[in-house]
C-alpha cells in the first residue's frame, strides 16, 4: 500500500492545482490579469492564501506554472509512443496533449483571451518560453534513449535530435500565433497541423 501512497498524493496535487488555475483562469478572464489579486483566487478556489501559496508562489505560476505538470506528462506521452514510429509523428501525437485545453467544449472561450494575455505579457511569455525550453530538453533525453533503443545512438555533442525537436516546438509557437491572428474561429489542432506538415525535418532521428 505504502508504494502507491506517494502516486496517489502526486495526482491529488495536479488535481487541486487544476482546480485553482481554472478558478484563476475564469477571474483572468472576467476582471484582467492585473486587476486580479491572489486573494481573489484564493476566494474563488475555496482556500486559504497560505494553502494557495502552497500550490502556486506567484500569480506568474497560476498561468505558466501548469507546463511544468505537463511537462512530465509530455515526457511520458512521448516515451509511449511506438518506437518505429517517425519521431515528427510521435511529437505531433504528444502535442494533441495540448489541444483539449483549446478545442474542448467550453474551453475556447478561455484559451482565447489565455493566450493573448500570455504574449502579450513580456513576463508571461518569458516565463512561458522558458518552461518550453525546459520540456525541449526532456524530450530530447526521450529521443536519445529511442535512438540507442535502436542501436544507433547519438553522440553527446550530435545536435540533431535538438534540431529536431526545436523545429516541432517552434510549430508549436507558430500554430497558437496563427491561431490568435485567425480569430480563433478554427480548431487549433487545423492550425497545429498545418504548422508540423509545413516543416519536413531532413532528418527523423
Amino acid at each position: 500500500m505504502n508504494e502507491h501512497r506517494p502516486g496517489l498524493r502526486e495526482r491529488t496535487r495536479r488535481a487541486v492545482q487544476r482546480d485553482i488555475t481554472e478558478a484563476a483562469q475564469r477571474l483572468f478572464v472576467e476582471h484582467g490579469y492585473e486587476r486580479t489579486t491572489m486573494d481573489d483566487v484564493a476566494e474563488a478556489a475555496g482556500l486559504s492564501r497560505r494553502s494557495l501559496f502552497r500550490y502556486f508562489p506567484t500569480k506568474e505560476d497560476l498561468i505558466v506554472g501548469k507546463f511544468e505538470v505537463l511537462a512530465d506528462t509530455m515526457v511520458e506521452r512521448l516515451r509511449e509512443r511506438p518506437p518505429d514510429e517517425p519521431v515528427w509523428e510521435s511529437l505531433r501525437r504528444t502535442f494533441d496533449l495540448l489541444v483539449p485545453f483549446v478545442d474542448a467544449p467550453g474551453k475556447h472561450e478561455v484559451a482565447d483571451p489565455m493566450q493573448r494575455i500570455v504574449f502579450a505579457t513580456p513576463a508571461l511569455l518569458a516565463s512561458y518560453l522558458e518552461k518550453l525550453q525546459r520540456m525541449e530538453s526532456a524530450a530530447e533525453v526521450v529521443l536519445r534513449e529511442r535512438a540507442e533503443q535502436r542501436g544507433t545512438p547519438y553522440q553527446p555533442a550530435d545536435p540533431a535530435p535538438r534540431a529536431v525537436i526545436g523545429s516541432a516546438f517552434a510549430c508549436l509557437l507558430a500554430a497558437q500565433r496563427a491561431w490568435l491572428a485567425g480569430g480563433a474561429k478554427a480548431t487549433f489542432a487545423g492550425y497545429l497541423d498545418r504548422a508540423m506538415t509545413a516543416v519536413t525535418p531532413a532528418q527523423n532521428p
